[in-house]
């Protein structure tokens, strides 16, 4: 029996069957979900606690709204990201002791991110001033960590994880980067009047965005390639994620951003409504800020996702064609895959007589005996 030219059988097929969603059938977990909810967790009682320090505090010479509103994109990204994380560690769990059904797994995430909502408003309730901007606070945060879980129950707990780590990593470079405003104001030309304040505020802002967005995708990138030298320790057989999942990785902190923007905007639209109703200057400061916001997210979203795939870029090798040369081993024959990719390339295969290989390279000329023979 032959075989048709150019066509190899099913069963000869090096390449496996098993799609890369779902590899060899096994969970997927994202590792150091554990050691990302503790520092979630303690990076949001740390934003908690400066808001009620700033509330409370009579030395400010500003009202508890005003400070309300410009703590709560900050209370509120926490939660996002605690409520991710979270749900990710309590994802890994039920996955070791249940499978990973994806209806458990999102339950599952959901129920995490209650409870971290919970924690959070009891917790603003018990410590914060009983004024109607505390149970706004209150209220906005627990929508944001259940969102956040809500996230964290995705199929690739992989890519989750690498965006958590980001977004973490780069609201932790926004605090520390308020330290360099003044010298970056100076640097970009802030002097007396309104004008050069209003231009150096938005270089400042935009530096701001771009540095976090490489940061972003960076650790994005890092953790992906970490997952991926665990899961092949694990199981050697176990397809690499593909560019998709590293671009979504180093945009998600830019779009958990932007996600708080619109929990802040619909959850916390009273509180901005009444720090902006104080005065005309606050009201411009509100908008301000929240133009501010939506800008770093975007610039976030852009950069991350550029970075993310640029480094994922540089860690592949060049693709194979079916031009290459057949590789040769050291005993100087060809290998038969090689040979049988070369014999489908000319048209031959097993079982086919001399006569028709021979006849594939070359044109079939009808040769007239008269005329081949000059004597005739």
């Amino acid at each position: 029996m032959t075989k048709q030219p150019g066509r190899v059988p099913a069963a000869e097929s090096d390449q496996p069957a098993v799609d890369a969603a779902s590899p060899g059938g096994r969970p997927v977990f994202a590792p150091g979900a554990a050691v990302l909810a503790l520092l979630a967790l303690g990076w949001l009682a740390a934003m908690l606690w400066s808001t009620r320090e700033a509330i409370t505090s009579a030395a400010a010479g500003i009202t508890a709204i005003s400070l309300s509103a410009f703590a709560l994109p900050g209370v509120i990204s926490a939660a996002l990201v605690a409520g991710a994380a979270t749900a990710l560690a309590g994802g890994n769990l039920l996955t070791r002791r249940y499978g990973d059904g994806a209806t458990l797994r999102f339950v599952g995430a959901i129920g995490a991110g209650m409870v971290v909502g919970l924690i959070a408003a009891l917790a603003i309730n018990l410590t914060y001033f009983d004024t109607s901007t505390t149970n706004v606070i209150a209220g906005t945060t627990a929508a944001a960590a259940i969102i956040g879980g809500a996230i964290a129950g995705a199929r690739t707990a992989p890519a989750v994880g690498a965006v958590v780590t980001a977004a973490l990593g780069a609201l932790v470079f926004v605090v520390a980067f308020s330290r360099a405003r003044d010298p970056l104001f100076d640097l970009f030309g802030a002097g007396d009047s309104q004008q050069s304040l209003v231009d150096a505020a938005k270089w400042v802002s935009r530096t701001e965005s771009l540095i976090a967005g490489l940061l972003a995708g960076l650790l994005a990138f890092g953790y992906l390639t970490w997952a991926r030298r665990r899961a092949l320790r694990r199981d050697p057989q176990t397809p690499a994620l593909r560019w998709p999942a590293y671009l979504l990785a180093g945009a998600g902190p830019g779009l958990l951003l932007l996600l708080a923007e619109v929990i802040i905007r619909i959850g916390g639209r009273s509180l901005l409504d009444l720090a902006s109703a104080l005065s005309e200057a606050d009201a411009v400061a509100q908008t301000s800020l929240g133009t501010s916001r939506v800008d770093n997210g975007i610039w976030m979203l852009f950069v991350g996702a550029l970075t993310a795939l640029i480094a994922f870029g540089r860690t592949l090798g060049p693709a194979h064609t079916d031009d290459d040369p057949a590789v040769v081993d050291d005993s100087g024959t060809t290998p038969p895959a090689a040979e049988n990719e070369t014999n489908a390339g000319t048209g031959t295969g097993e079982g086919e007589d001399e006569d028709e290989a021979d006849t594939t390279g070359h044109e079939a000329v009808d040769v007239d005996p008269a005329r081949a023979d000059p004597a005739r």
